[in-house]
């Protein structure tokens, strides 16, 4: 019995320390699948009811070709539909992915996400296989103007890293494997082959708020 309950202390204990710095940061898990949560990299129209929720990985090259197809999209539907990155890096086969979340997050941090997030996709080829790609992220956050000392400081931070791994761990957790992964209202899509069938599933779901 008493081996029971010091198994029991133990579980308690590994559960607690697993979520005691996501939650100390004040970031509150779970970011649930296609639910917009308070933390959320959101472009768009935050209040509308359309919402297209992507997980992806910037070292992801499909992501990549997603990115400039989401980008059009964006600015096409940008009044109509409130648009969400969440990072799902596959740090199993992208050695630079974590990294480069907690990159765009520490931009963020500066007001500057969604241009660190453009930036890490349209330059994949110069960091994604770069044993240190260190100095091409302070590189690009001179780039976008923002203070280098702050985003390092950032970058490190327990916060930042907390964050991205909040969200890896939701979307293991919710079954995901694959990246770019696309929600529509909740509703996970195929991945259109075409921008065109892409617009169309964004103009459908506008029309009826629902999938």
């Amino acid at each position: 019995m008493k081996n029971f309950v010091w198994m029991g202390g133990v579980i308690i204990i590994l559960i607690t320390l697993m979520f005691w710095g996501v939650k100390g940061t004040g970031i509150k898990p779970p970011f649930e699948l296609g639910v917009i949560h308070p933390l959320d990299n959101i472009k768009g129209n935050t209040s509308s009811s359309v919402v297209v929720m992507e997980y992806s990985d910037f070292e992801c090259s499909a992501c990549r070709t997603y990115y400039f197809m989401m980008k059009e999209l964006m600015v096409e539907f940008g009044d109509k539909a409130a648009f969400v990155y969440r990072h799902f890096p596959l740090t199993g086969i992208h050695a630079n992915a974590e990294l480069a979340a907690r990159v765009a997050q520490a931009a963020g941090k500066q007001g500057k996400f969604w241009e660190m997030h453009d930036l890490l996709f349209e330059k994949q080829n110069e960091w994604a296989k770069t044993a240190d790609a260190g100095a091409m992220f302070e590189s690009y956050a001179k780039l976008l103007g923002i203070s280098v000392e702050q985003f390092k400081i950032d970058f490190a931070s327990k916060e930042v890293k907390d964050f991205v791994r909040a969200q890896r761990v939701q979307a293991i957790k919710s079954g995901l494997q694959n990246t770019p992964t696309f929600f529509v209202n909740g509703q996970k899509v195929e991945n259109p082959d075409t921008v065109e069938a892409f617009r169309a599933i964004i103009k459908d779901a506008i029309k009826n708020k629902v999938l």
